[in-house]
């Protein structure tokens, strides 16, 4: 069932996102008077089709894209036997490069609308909910990664990057760990102490998926939904008690309750429990992986910060572009060679694993909406067969006055999709490789 809805969302994000980039193409050739063939989602084999005047319109059944046939386009299809004819008023190859660079644009400007719509709309409902730094009053846990960087438990995180940390979810922003020179200042026993963040902080950060967060705030706690049966429920647990000691150890924090756990898995354990000002002693058995059956409740403050419409524009317009820039931050590093490109890369499986194996309409529009403005990046690279090769040779024909050969478009497109097809099947490779390994 978690496979399911795993891949239930990447379908229907790709599906959406891959129908208005296409859709994009579609309206632009129409509307200079180019004849569309065909408009597919998917590729086949064809699930379903209808045609509608000149347009087919197409449902394949494998999910991973999807394209417009426009008649007299040197395209995917590699039907060339038409631009052996003389060229048709209605044809691409007979419109002026203008309107010819207009619609291998109309998708990528299409995702990014959407992009940005969406990002707009999430501001705009849900606000932005964060913890204020200064609710951090106890520092913060540093995992084994954490700890690799330089970070020990109990350090106060109080500026990255030289700027004074204001929420604390910022330690992690895409300028702390795609920057150059970038470093995080913490307070340790009254003193500033700078830590520099690692050029491969990102290769350390795939191979380590369990601690994508390498540092998170000490947070006090207390016990919310128990489960039902679980060992917290027979122990006599209930919603709203505090625990206070395991075997007559103080756990303060939630961290060290779940240290304590790990360290008893499969054994019996004595709680002391805080309960209407008073103390209580119940004993539970711990199960092997480390957990008795109830829900923490963190009790550091949020914040939530509402925003009205004019506001949520341009912060979420801001927050779409920061995907961009993330990326081209990203491919920066890994041609430097600061950054593995196998650890960085993912394919239909590593997306799905994005989404999750939970649907949760927040999650499922925001990594959306990031799907959108990578799909407009990655099409804007000028390669052959993508929407940003047919943009290089049409602005090269737009300067240069002269337009490249059908046989050249032809022979560009061959290696250009021979490259594409690689680069599916090295991500999915790698994404294979990843879960095996």
């Amino acid at each position: 069932m978690d496979i399911l809805i795993m891949v239930g969302q990447l379908i229907l994000g790709l599906t959406i996102l891959v129908g208005l980039h296409e859709l994009g193409h579609m309206l632009t050739a129409k509307w200079f008077g180019m004849r569309v063939e065909k408009y597919a989602i998917g590729f086949p084999p064809k699930v379903f089709s209808k045609k509608f005047g000149e347009t087919e319109y197409m449902l394949g059944l494998i999910p991973l894209g999807g394209f417009v046939k426009i008649s007299g386009m040197v395209d995917e299809s590699m039907d060339t036997e038409a631009l052996k004819e003389e060229p048709k008023p209605w044809e691409f190859r007979a419109k002026p490069a203008w309107q010819r660079l207009i619609v291998m644009m109309g998708g990528i400007i299409v995702n990014v609308i959407t992009g940005i719509v969406i990002f707009i709309a999430l501001t705009y409902t849900y606000g932005e909910q964060y913890i204020p730094a200064k609710e951090v009053k106890y520092g913060i846990v540093a995992n084994e990664l954490g700890q690799e960087i330089g970070f020990q438990t109990g350090d106060k995180v109080v500026a990255v990057n030289g700027k004074e940390l204001e929420r604390f979810e910022d330690i992690r922003s895409m300028d702390a760990l795609l920057g150059s020179n970038s470093y995080y200042t913490v307070e340790r026993n009254g003193q500033l102490v700078d830590l520099k963040v690692p050029v491969d902080l990102m290769d350390k950060l795939a191979d380590n998926k369990s601690q994508v967060f390498f540092v998170e705030p000490r947070m006090p706690f207390k016990v919310g939904q128990v489960v039902k049966g679980s060992a917290a429920s027979k122990a006599g647990l209930q919603e709203g008690d505090f625990i206070t000691m395991i075997n007559g150890e103080s756990v303060k924090f939630f961290h060290e309750f779940q240290e304590a756990l790990k360290a008893n898995a499969g054994k019996a354990i004595t709680m002391t429990v805080e309960r209407n000002d008073k103390l209580v002693k119940l004993k539970a058995e711990v199960s092997e992986d480390g957990t008795i059956g109830f829900q923490a409740v963190p009790l550091l403050q949020t914040a939530t910060r509402e925003y009205s419409l004019a506001e949520a524009i341009p912060m979420g317009t801001d927050q779409a572009f920061s995907v961009i820039t993330a990326n081209l931050k990203g491919f920066g590093k890994i041609f430097r060679g600061e950054v593995s490109a196998s650890k960085s890369l993912s394919g239909p499986i590593g997306i799905a694993q994005i989404f999750g194996d939970t649907f949760n309409w927040y999650k499922f529009w925001s990594i959306t909406g990031m799907l959108s403005m990578v799909l407009a990046f990655m099409n804007f690279l000028p390669i052959p067969a993508l929407d940003g090769g047919h943009v290089v040779f049409l602005t090269y024909e737009m300067i240069s006055g002269r337009k490249p050969s059908d046989n050249f478009l032809e022979n560009a497109q061959k290696v250009g999709m021979v490259l594409l097809l690689g680069l599916m099947a090295f991500a999915i490779f790698n994404d294979v490789f990843k879960i095996i390994f």
